[in-house]
């Protein structure tokens, strides 16, 4: 058979080859074709990078850490999931974090309001020393301020404002007898934030900015008398060993800001996004809950009471919140601790304080 006629053979057989599959491709399409789009290709998954709040607290290893990890892969069917690191085993400094968020380095981060306001000082009005006594009124001062904070996130860093945390109550230690706020008098205090300083200079003690990690061996060594810190945070690195007298009156709390970066939130899918905005407030409401209950638990484990559950019990002595210690407080926030945070943070925070917390509370700035 001559080879022209071999090669034409060929090519026909190869034409209804390509022609048989085209149809089996097409017969394969046709469903697809028919069907939405959504169905037709999975979603890509949604995976997102946290940095959460402080390693070792409740607020972090029973809320934050469980949420991230295990929970937003639940309640989306394992479509989004998250990575999520405390901060301060990070790597990252606290002063920094709003920055980093800014420039996406942190596309997700956890932000404490008392060390973010040492680069913008009005966020630490809400949370001032002195000026939440309870709780209850930690939740209104946060009301009051929280549409300012996120107006002023969004415009000054392009951040999206997601939730407000409370670490439990920040209280004083002390390893020498207290009988009042007026005993504090020269001895040297840890403070962690400027107007918890301010206080305790007008009580006429000597602050000194310690780190977390560094509390137990300064009070050991006798750097620190006392020491301002959480109730339970305290009892959890063992300021109870080292210290005979806790004053279970509140300083502060200590708030944290969680916060995304405007063009990481706004890549999430809508139903993400709307799926955050619906659980991120339960889980908020959740570590509030959380700040109340062990803020009484800390003092009972410190003071070694029945009521102490999860931490390790101790012999302090409790120094009851006096009418003297709360009149001596308010005069102190009045007076010293609201005007010299309204000098640092510039002339817009007197309005700032006049439109939010001032009519709130009913605290005027003098």
């Amino acid at each position: 058979m001559p080879y022209p006629k071999r090669g034409a053979d060929a090519r026909a057989a190869g034409g209804r080859l390509v022609a048989r599959l085209l149809g089996l491709l097409c017969a394969a399409l046709l469903p697809l074709l028919a069907m939405p789009a959504s169905a037709a290709a999975a979603e890509p998954a949604v995976r997102l990078r946290i940095v959460g709040g402080l390693a070792g607290l409740h607020q972090y290893t029973r809320h934050e850490e469980p949420f991230w990890s295990r929970e937003l892969s639940r309640m989306t069917g394992g479509r989004a999931s998250a990575e999520v690191v405390p901060f301060d085993r990070a790597g990252i400094r606290g002063q920094e974090m709003l920055r980093l968020v800014q420039l996406g380095a942190v596309p997700f981060g956890t932000a404490l309001l008392s060390v973010s306001a040492t680069q913008d000082p009005e966020l630490a009005a809400p949370d001032l020393a002195g000026l939440n006594p309870s709780i209850d009124s930690s939740r209104r001062s946060v009301a009051a301020f929280r549409p300012y904070l996120q107006k002023m996130l969004r415009e000054r860093y392009g951040i999206e404002l997601l939730a407000l945390y409370a670490y439990p109550a920040q209280v004083i230690f002390c390893s020498k007898p207290l009988a009042g706020l007026a005993d504090l008098a020269k001895r040297r205090v840890r403070t962690s934030s400027p107007s918890q300083a301010d206080l305790m200079e007008a009580l006429g003690a000597v602050p000194v900015p310690t780190g977390f990690a560094e509390i137990v061996a300064s009070v050991r060594s006798g750097n620190l008398d006392c020491a301002i810190t959480g109730t339970m945070s305290g009892n959890t690195i063992g300021l109870h060993e080292v210290t005979t007298h806790i004053h279970s009156a509140p300083i502060n709390w200590g708030l944290a800001a969680f916060v995304a970066n405007g063009a990481a939130w706004e890549a999430l899918p809508q139903d993400v996004q709307a799926l955050l905005r619906r659980e991120l407030p339960r889980l908020e409401q959740a570590i509030w809950a959380e700040a109340g209950h062990e803020t009484g638990e800390g003092v009972a484990c410190n003071t070694g009471t029945s009521s102490c559950r999860t931490g390790r019990v101790g012999r302090m002595k409790e120094v009851p919140d006096s009418p003297a210690d709360q009149r001596l407080r308010r005069e102190i926030l009045v007076n010293t601790v609201l005007p010299r945070w309204a000098r640092r943070c510039g002339p817009q925070c007197a309005q700032v304080w006049q439109q939010t917390l001032g009519p709130a509370l009913g605290i005027e700035l003098r």
